[in-house]
This record gives C-alpha cells, structure tokens and sequence, in this order.
C-alpha cells in the first residue's frame, strides 16, 4: 500500500480553480500509477466531481468514494442528507448517487452555512468543544425533518463524528471507501 498525501489548491473560504485542481490531481494520480499501484483510492469527497476525467487521465482502477458509500446506505427507502463542503455538495455528486438508489434527498440551506463554520473551526482547532455543540445543532436540525440517515462527505467533519453520540445513522464517506479498499487489496492478494 502506498499514501500519497497530495497538496491541492483548495481553500474553503474561496472559490475552486478547477483546471488547475484537476490538473494537480491528474499529475498525482499519474505519480501514482508510475509506482507500479494496483488501484488508487482518494479520500477527498470534493475532487470527486473530476472523476471521470481523473480516471481517463490513468491506466489503473479509481475507486469512486460516492459510489462506496452509496451502496451503504439502507435498501428500504428513507429521507437522507449530506454534510460536506458547499462544493461537494454544489457539485450534485451525492444528491443524484442518493436519489438514483431510491431515497428522498432533503437539505436546508441554512445548514450548509453551520456545516462551512463547522469545518473552518476544526480546520483551525480540532480539539475545541464549541465544535461538538455546533456538530449537535446540526444533528436536531435534521432530526425535525425526520431525516433517518446522513452521509458525511468531508473527512474533516470525522473530528466531531469520534466525540458525539448521534442517534441518527450516520454513514461516513470515508470509512467506506476505506472499507472498500480493504476489499479490493484482499481480491488482489487471492
């Protein structure tokens, strides 16, 4: 297994540069390939809107952190959610993945202002309490929408995932596509 921790040039307080993101990642991911990998795994739910161009750019598997988790979510119907950054969830990525598999997708706007704080906050102090109390807001805002699952689509949001106790399912992103490259080792080693 090989990490590759890429720097990208995302800032949350600021609008993408998508050419030059994709293309940052692109070289990356061809980095990557060059090192003889089997199959390449980004943790990153935003650069997930590049996808399809990220995988022509490569002659190895990408997995696809959206389709990961989607296939998590609960086989009845039920009304689900998203907490990401506005551009994960302006990209559309995980609202059409939620309702091509037969949920109700529900967001209020209000919320993505409290999830942008929320995620500049940890960004600046993991650590700090005010974020839970933010993260429980959050919670019981969805809850009076009878939202029964959220999908958490920025790892950073995993800060205050570990130190609250939600009685919402939650399915994290990254925690799939985790398990999903475990999976994919395990074939590969048959």
């Amino acid at each position: 297994m090989m990490v590759y921790s890429l720097p990208t040039p995302f800032y949350i307080d600021r609008p993408i540069n998508h050419e030059l993101m994709k293309k940052t990642i692109i070289k990356g991911l061809q980095k990557l390939e060059l090192a003889g990998v089997d199959f390449i795994a980004m943790p990153c739910n935003s650069v997930h809107i590049y996808f399809n161009e990220l995988k022509e750019s490569i002659g190895v598997p990408l997995l696809n952190i959206v389709e990961e988790t989607i296939k998590q979510l609960p086989m009845r119907s039920q009304k689900v959610t998203i907490f990401s950054t506005s551009s994960t969830f302006e990209s559309g990525i995980y609202e059409k993945g939620i309702i091509n598999s037969g949920h109700e997708f529900v967001f209020k706007a209000q919320w993505q202002g409290k999830l942008n704080n929320l995620i500049q906050k940890i960004k600046l102090d993991k650590k700090n309490i005010d974020n839970v109390g933010i993260w429980n807001e959050l919670i019981e805002d969805v809850k009076k929408e009878d939202i029964e699952s959220i999908v958490i689509a920025c790892t950073d949001l995993n800060a205050v995932l570990e130190k609250s106790h939600n009685k919402i399912n939650i399915i994290d992103a990254s925690k799939c596509l985790a398990e999903s490259v475990i999976c994919r080792y395990l074939e590969l080693i048959k």
